[in-house]
């Protein structure tokens, strides 16, 4: 019981006499020992690498998650050490959306289809959103949040623990010039070699410590490398997607009824979707043209074997319906325009949009 009462008796003086020696510093009544220039610059480096390690995590998380209701939510499931409930991302919403009102409005129409695949796409994204979002909190939030959880503490607390020892150091500076007898200069000079001695041993301590910032870099740096990574692999999937999608959507007319008033030869152009410029190293969309068979059928007068590729409800009585993988005899007719063909199918005959149709050999 002595002994703690003499202990805690100590380290109130301790305390007290850094106190002192910090107030008098900031008012200038008293001097103090300065760091080695390597160390300040260490000092900087660690507390920069901190403070834009923090910016980095936040605009990442932001970047992973924009909803910032979402994003404190899965912040407190973290603190209550709670497993985050599995939700449907935006994309999976919108496809199930597509999904259900295709089937809706029938598969078997050229909408309803067209719905469907789209939807089926969006859950695509989706899916692959959610890998890339797991996969960067991986490789490379937790490493980056480590450190700041981590190892910037431990180098906090030896930079608090060097203060400290700077501290005493001066204050014991301060005692020694103060001191007038021969006795307490005695005293105050063993108290001084003493403060020096730990306070040149923390800054060793402390300097090791913030050499380790080059380490920490350099594995981040491989963190960045992954986090790159799997955007890539993100994004190509992306368009991989978009790119089938676009194919498929292709070869829909861009008008599934046609108006009577209409002049012949005035039946609109299917729609031509953008292509994406990228490296060459991925696969580029199929141009909206027709395929080299189809101009030389146009020119000839003979007639083929076509498969159907989707259902096509006929619009007018002018025009022949389909049904998918069905196959019709197709022949151009001079004057009609280029987006459609003469098909026939046993007695009954009508004109069938190109772009719904694969001819065979």
């Amino acid at each position: 019981m002595e002994f703690n009462v003499r202990r805690l008796a100590a380290d109130a003086g301790t305390f007290l006499s850094r106190a002192v020696q910090f107030t008098e510093e900031k008012f200038g009544q008293a001097e103090r020992t300065e760091l080695d220039a390597h160390l300040e610059t260490l000092l900087g480096r660690a507390e920069s690498t901190k403070q834009w390690t923090e910016r980095i995590m936040k605009q990442t998380e932001v970047v992973l998650q924009p909803n910032p209701n979402v994003r404190m939510e899965e912040f407190l499931y973290e603190m209550l050490d709670k497993k985050v409930p599995t939700r449907a991302n935006n994309h999976e919403l919108l496809g199930e959306c597509m999904i259900d009102s295709g089937h809706e409005f029938g598969p078997g129409t050229a909408y309803g289809s067209a719905l469907i695949k789209c939807g089926e796409t969006e859950k695509l994204l989706g899916s692959a959103e959610k890998e890339f979002i797991q996969s960067s909190a991986i490789n490379f939030l937790t490493p980056f949040r480590n450190f700041i959880e981590g190892d910037f503490k431990t180098i906090a607390k030896e930079r608090k623990l060097l203060q400290n020892k700077r501290l005493d150091l001066d204050s014991a500076k301060n005692r020694l010039k103060k001191a007038r007898v021969a006795d307490a200069r005695s005293a105050a000079e063993t108290e001084l070699r003493i403060a020096q001695s730990e306070f040149d041993r923390q800054a060793e301590i402390t300097k090791l410590l913030l050499e380790g910032i080059s380490s920490t870099h350099a594995h981040h740096l491989r963190c960045l490398n992954d986090f790159v990574d799997a955007q890539a692999t993100y994004y190509a999937q992306c368009y991989q997607y978009m790119v089938n999608l676009q194919k498929q959507m292709g070869s829909f007319p861009s008008t599934f009824s046609s108006n009577n008033n209409q002049p012949a030869g005035s039946s609109s152009a299917s729609i031509s979707v953008p292509t994406v410029p990228v490296a060459t190293s991925l696969p580029i969309p199929p141009p909206s043209e027709a395929s080299p068979t189809l101009n030389e059928l146009r020119s000839t007068s003979g007639t083929r074997e076509a498969r159907v590729l989707y259902d096509y409800d006929a619009a007018s009585s002018s025009e022949l319906s389909l049904l998918a993988d069905e196959v019709i005899t197709v022949s151009s007719v001079p004057g009609m325009d280029s987006d459609w063909l003469m098909g026939q199918r046993g007695n009954h005959k009508g004109k069938v949009p190109i772009t719904y149709l694969e001819l065979l050999n």
